[in-house]
């Protein structure tokens, strides 16, 4: 049995993986595959695949293309999912914020540097005309740290994806004020480089496997309400998140990878654009 370590966050894009795994998909294929889930999010992530802590890892484009360039020895395999990550843009439920133009020159809590909540509120800031070389962060390394920093008014406003934050949103903890949507498809398979090197037939099942689970996730009797209940969701609002998600089962398209580091590069968040090669698997792998 071969064993094999991926990590990922702890939201509802992951549960064909875990469907995969308690149905012993992967141990049919020889491979113990071992899931770890971190809440921190992708600058972490980034940080275990470069410390080689993880073999595989599902991560944030934007995220993994920034790590890559600042010397991180892995590669984007392929997409996971094809569809944009909304960003919700949180306040504190007592804040006094009630528009998304008031939260210029305010502090962004974010989990780590080099995390989607850091990337996007550049992101965010571009899209609304907002000096970026002005932006002041509070690190919170978790959801649990950014409800402490928004209520304690350590930080103003946090950006996370919409729909694991709307539950706290229900609660009357976070106001959300607006939604960012990214530029490009948001998750994508990376592997490290010693890992393609030396597994490439491992990989392959890996692949095979989930691709399966992924392009039948959606049409699963009741996933609605199974999704709903594990992660503790409201049904209409897990609907409303099936209806604008798609499992991607592809290759990241070389014109997508360009446009992310064009944008990166646009937002002074990478020095250096590299050739499509260097961030990308080659499909001989």
């Amino acid at each position: 049995m071969k064993k094999v370590t991926i990590i990922g966050v702890p939201e509802h894009f992951n549960l064909p993986w875990h469907l995969a795994i308690a149905e012993g998909a992967f141990e049919e294929r020889g491979i113990e595959l071992v899931w770890k889930e971190v809440p921190e999010g992708t600058g972490k992530m980034c940080q275990m695949l470069d410390n080689e802590e993880t073999d595989l890892a599902i991560i944030l484009t934007e995220g993994i293309v920034k790590s890559i360039t600042a010397g991180n020895k892995t590669k984007i395999v392929q997409q996971y999912i094809g569809t944009p990550l909304q960003w919700g843009i949180h306040v504190g439920a007592k804040s006094t914020f009630k528009e998304v133009a008031e939260l210029q020159n305010q502090k962004a809590a974010i989990s780590r540097f080099g995390s989607g909540s850091h990337l996007m509120a550049y992101v965010h800031a571009q899209n609304n005309g907002w000096d970026t070389e002005s932006l002041k962060f509070e690190l919170i390394n978790t959801l649990e740290g950014a409800v402490e920093s928004l209520t304690e008014g350590t930080a103003d406003y946090f950006l996370w994806e919409h729909f694991t934050t709307k539950p706290i949103v229900d609660q009357g903890i976070f106001r959300r004020l607006g939604d960012c949507p990214t530029p490009w498809p948001c998750f994508v398979i990376a592997a490290t480089d010693s890992f393609l090197q030396k597994e490439p037939g491992t990989l392959k099942h890996i692949l095979e496997t989930i691709n399966l689970y992924t392009s039948e996730f959606k049409s699963i009797p009741s996933i609605d309400r199974t999704l709903a209940n594990r992660y503790g969701q409201q049904l209409a609002d897990i609907q409303a998140w099936l209806r604008i998600t798609e499992w991607s089962q592809s290759p990241l398209p070389e014109e997508t990878l360009i446009s992310v580091q064009k944008q990166l590069m646009e937002l002074g968040l990478i020095d250096q654009l590299l050739r499509t090669d260097q961030l990308l698997m080659s499909r001989k792998s």
